[in-house]
């Protein structure tokens, strides 16, 4: 069975909108520019090389086709648009991004492509979508970012909806700019 891996961009106060600046119109937009350096650039080149295929929300999927078929690079954009990419949307009618599929249900469609013959499967950022597969029980791994700095407010991974959900630490380090990288399972 496939693998759903979520990668996220977090900050200390839980905030996971606009790490890249264009995604949403919040005051503090690229948050996640200031602390590049080579050793997150490789985490990240390394993540994606380790998977078969893309799982995105709606937003992030519109992002992502407007700016990745446009750029070259071996390590992280040639990967990017040669990879299956699957975007669950109920609104989308049709996807123009070389090797992209409209999956309509989460609980579904989701569980249905984790069946699917195939290596690990990539969430990046689709706050939407991440929320209800975590609701699901859909996330094998969940990679957190976490970013020494609070912007105030923001799309949040975890809603307060009170469900919980329990994880067990399978790898951390801190990177050479005080990022800390967190993977979790879920535990039962």
């Amino acid at each position: 069975m496939r693998k759903i891996i979520v990668t996220e961009f977090i900050t200390l106060d839980g905030v996971i909108e606009s790490p890249g600046g264009n995604e949403t119109d919040h005051p503090h937009a690229g948050w996640q520019f200031k602390y590049n350096s080579p050793d997150t650039g490789k985490y990240k080149v390394d993540e994606l090389s380790s998977v078969d295929a893309l799982l995105l929300g709606k937003t992030t999927f519109e992002v992502f086709a407007g700016y990745w078929p446009k750029q070259t690079g071996a390590e992280f954009a040639d990967p990017i648009n040669r990879l299956p990419k699957y975007v669950v949307s109920r609104s989308l009618q049709k996807v123009e991004w070389n090797n992209s599929h409209i999956l309509r249900d989460v609980a579904k469609d989701v569980a249905a492509l984790k069946k699917s013959d195939g290596g690990n499967i990539l969430v990046y950022g689709s706050a939407t979508l991440v929320k209800a597969l975590l609701h699901h029980d859909l996330i094998d791994e969940l990679r957190l970012m976490v970013y020494p700095l609070s912007i105030g407010g923001g799309i949040r991974l975890f809603d307060d909806n009170r469900e919980l959900k329990k994880f067990g630490l399978k790898h951390s380090r801190v990177t050479d700019n005080g990022i800390l990288i967190l993977e979790y399972q879920p535990s039962i």
